[in-house]
């Protein structure tokens, strides 16, 4: 159960606000927020943001709005995750309307971990810049400025550490950790649900603590990684994202959709992971190429992977399907598009 006081709502939309600046977001934007309001902490506390700098919202909570928003409102910006972004994109293309033409100047992505590939990809299709956001509903919002060169972490809201696995030790700076948070507040400050030491299950690497291109003095991390997101396989790690990265190779979107879901089956002995991508037209997808593009990107910087690929105790299969052909499509809520069965 989370508890917040008023203060505690200022505080997040403050977060949200410098976040919004630093993306070039203003006075006279009008942005779409794709994400459900009611007790959505995200969505309520990016409306309080846009009060602070000028912006309007508008509040569609879902990216499945009408295309005729983006013509009637002109918004020059979108908060989505990268999957919801390229849906509208194509949406917008078949209703005649030209992405890159459009009234949007940026974008933002939040709710997931993300590939640098599929947010070149939706920077490719919009024609705008893609920034990134990461939160939480427990303590923190960190968000890329427009140099892209890292989040920035609101150190004199919320204190950030990066301990080892067993969260007996802080790491090296440079090396990934697990994400350990506790709450500031100023001098008589309230909180309704107060942080110490609390641990995220998220990871993440510190990118530097040198002053930003941008001018900010904060702290920035890389992209936080989800470790519910993240299985071991002959002793060895991965995480949704690259199976996401592997999938979103430039070469592979002129046949897919960029829509993916995996599973591991197996055992100690031998493990199978099996990929099923979403092709645009099933009877030209190009299989042999994007398993080729998925296997060198995944396979990279993996070697104990790698050697267990060799050796046939780990095994890639893939599953080409059409449009709404994934299972992901069948079960309501987030999608989870790894999913270890072993």
């Amino acid at each position: 159960m989370l508890f917040l006081t008023w203060e505690d709502w200022n505080r997040y939309a403050e977060k949200y606000a410098r976040a919004f600046v630093s993306q070039n977001f203003g006075t006279g934007d009008r942005v779409v927020i794709c994400a459900s309001y009611g007790m959505n902490v995200g969505a309520n506390t990016m409306t309080l943001a846009a009060q602070k700098i000028g912006m309007a919202i508008i509040p569609e909570g879902k990216c499945s709005f009408p295309v005729r928003i983006i013509n009637s409102y002109q918004p020059t910006g979108i908060v989505a995750s990268v999957f919801k972004l390229i849906r509208l994109a194509r949406r917008m293309e078949k209703e005649g309307i030209n992405p890159q033409e459009s009234s949007i100047k940026h974008l933002i992505a939040g709710g997931e971990s993300f590939a640098d590939e599929s947010r070149a990809y939706v920077e490719e299709l919009w024609g705008v810049p893609v920034y990134n956001t990461y939160g939480s509903t427990e303590g923190t919002m960190c968000g890329e400025c427009h140099e892209k060169v890292g989040l920035h972490v609101p150190e004199d809201m919320v204190h950030l550490d990066l301990y080892d696995p067993s969260m007996e030790n802080f790491i090296d700076e440079g090396e990934c950790g697990r994400i350990v948070l506790t709450t500031l507040l100023p001098p008589g400050g309230k909180t309704g649900t107060l942080l110490l030491n609390y641990d995220t299950e998220d990871t993440s690497v510190v990118v530097s603590r040198d002053k930003c291109p941008c001018g900010r003095t904060h702290m920035r991390i890389m992209n936080p990684e989800r470790e519910a997101e993240t299985a071991w396989v002959m002793g060895a790690p991965f995480n949704r994202v690259d199976i996401e990265r592997g999938v979103f190779q430039r070469e592979n979107m002129d046949y897919l959709t960029g829509e993916y879901e995996a599973f591991l089956y197996g055992d100690e002995e031998e493990v199978t992971l099996r990929v099923s991508v979403e092709c645009q037209d099933t009877k030209n997808c190009a299989p042999e190429l994007v398993q080729e593009n998925f296997l060198k990107s995944f396979l990279q910087y993996k070697p104990p992977l790698h050697e267990a690929y060799q050796d046939g105790n780990f095994k890639i299969q893939f599953n080409f399907t059409g449009p709404g052909g994934l299972e992901l499509y069948k079960i309501r809520g987030r999608p989870k598009r790894l999913i270890d069965r072993r």
